[in-house]
């Protein structure tokens, strides 16, 4: 294919809006297919076989060299974005054993489930909080309105980011997310820069002040937190605190939204309203929101390094190539779902692709299924009736999320 007629329009708008035919038509037909330089794989057990794979497989380019790796173009060491790759290789997403296992291990003593368990009540009283203020109206974004405040809050409170600073997180958040798309533009690669140094900036500051005076917040714990007599340096805790928010705000926000969409699309919205007003268990909601998850990806698309030579769907691979791993696909295989194009509420079969798999599974999935989980009751309880009056999506397919969703509230049902 040339470059003009990829296989995956990946900024296609038609493509981002609706990718699954074409998933499908390329997992039964073209499983596996090269592309910008990349081998895109779209079935689930060849993707969780390289999730789990992490000496064949990484996130990271250790242990390889960046000279050894053709792929890695040259605007990766241009200095417009070195505070970027600095912060690409000083979180858990983007680094492999030894170093993912020691910072894995020391996030995790703050990060703890208790921590997150503890928001519970707090994440109740938020998005009760932001319904409320809803009442009234006839139509409102539901991106805007009610998805983007509550993540953003619980991370920021989280960290003890004062009050006054939190309205940059958000837009800091969209532009660093931003860069992880194929060959991003300058323009992006600039803001994406401009974000890292400035939120960088906020908690080099926040530090300072947490280690003259701790308090009970996630920057003070990780400040406190060792292991061995090993602890996070000042660039790896100001990096986790980065990747949280924007792991955690994109999951949620991109998860609530288009949930809801596909939910009244499906004509399925007034069964979750039923389940509401009527006290379903955590339980329930939580199966529902494991199936959204499911159903429509919020991050479709992630990349690992071949480390050693292997093979991929009867592709032969060399150490420094890149494999793009289709999570969208591999979430709706037949092979591993039953009807997977069926949004099925009650769904309990198989474990889904969207929080990864083997030692990078997601350390914020806890969270982001309790976020998601009381957004959707919550709503749910409050606009028992929603009608979608327009849907649009943003930028292109590897960061896939609605940056405008419309409901009518009280209108007929879908």
């Amino acid at each position: 294919m040339t470059a003009t007629a990829p296989i995956l329009p990946l900024t296609d708008p038609a493509f981002v809006r609706d990718p699954y035919p074409t998933l499908t038509r390329l997992r039964e037909d073209t499983p596996a297919f090269w592309q910008q330089d990349r081998l895109f794989v779209t079935r689930y057990d060849d993707i969780a076989r390289i999730l789990r794979d992490s000496r064949t497989f990484g996130r990271a380019l250790t242990p390889l060299s960046r000279d050894e790796t053709p792929l890695h173009d040259a605007r990766s060491r241009d200095l417009r974005r070195a505070a970027f790759d600095a912060f690409n290789t000083n979180h858990l997403l983007d680094s492999e054993p030894p170093k993912h296992t020691r910072l894995r291990g020391l996030v995790s003593l703050a990060f703890t489930p208790r921590r997150v368990e503890q928001l519970r009540g707090r994440i109740a009283q938020i998005v009760e909080g932001v319904a409320f203020g809803l009442h009234g109206a006839d139509t409102f974004d539901l991106v805007s309105a009610y998805a983007e405040p509550l993540p953003v809050t619980v991370i920021a409170e989280l960290l003890g980011v004062p009050h006054e600073d939190r309205a940059l997180l958000r837009p800091w958040s969209a532009a660093i997310v931003r860069l992880y798309e194929v060959d991003p533009p300058d323009t992006v690669i600039e803001e994406a820069e401009r974000a890292v140094l400035d939120f960088s900036a906020l908690l080099r500051r926040l530090l300072r002040e947490r280690r003259a005076h701790p308090q009970d917040d996630l920057i003070t714990a990780l400040a406190q937190a060792e292991e061995g007599g090993e602890r996070l340096t000042e660039q790896e805790l100001v990096d986790t605190c980065i990747l949280l928010l924007n792991a955690g705000h994109e999951a949620s926000v991109n998860g609530l939204t288009a949930g809801v969409l596909n939910l009244v699309r499906t004509g399925q919205w007034d069964t979750v309203a039923q389940a509401a007003r009527h006290g379903a268990d955590d339980a329930w909601f939580r199966t529902v929101v494991e199936e959204l998850l499911r159903h429509d990806t919020p991050l479709p698309l992630f990349e690992r390094w071949v480390l050693q030579d292997t093979d991929v769907a009867g592709h032969a691979l060399q150490r420094g190539q890149k494999v793009a791993l289709l999570y969208a696909s591999g979430n709706r295989d037949p092979r591993r779902f039953s009807a997977p194009d069926e949004l099925r509420l009650t769904r309990s079969e198989g474990q889904h692709l969207t929080f990864g798999l083997g030692i990078h599974y997601c350390l914020g999935a806890p969270l982001a299924r309790l976020e998601l989980a009381s957004s959707l009751r919550a709503l749910a309880l409050h606009f028992p009736r929603l009608d979608v009056q327009d849907a649009h999506y943003s930028g292109g397919f590897v960061i896939r999320g609605l940056d405008r969703l419309t409901v009518r509230v009280g209108g007929p049902r879908p």
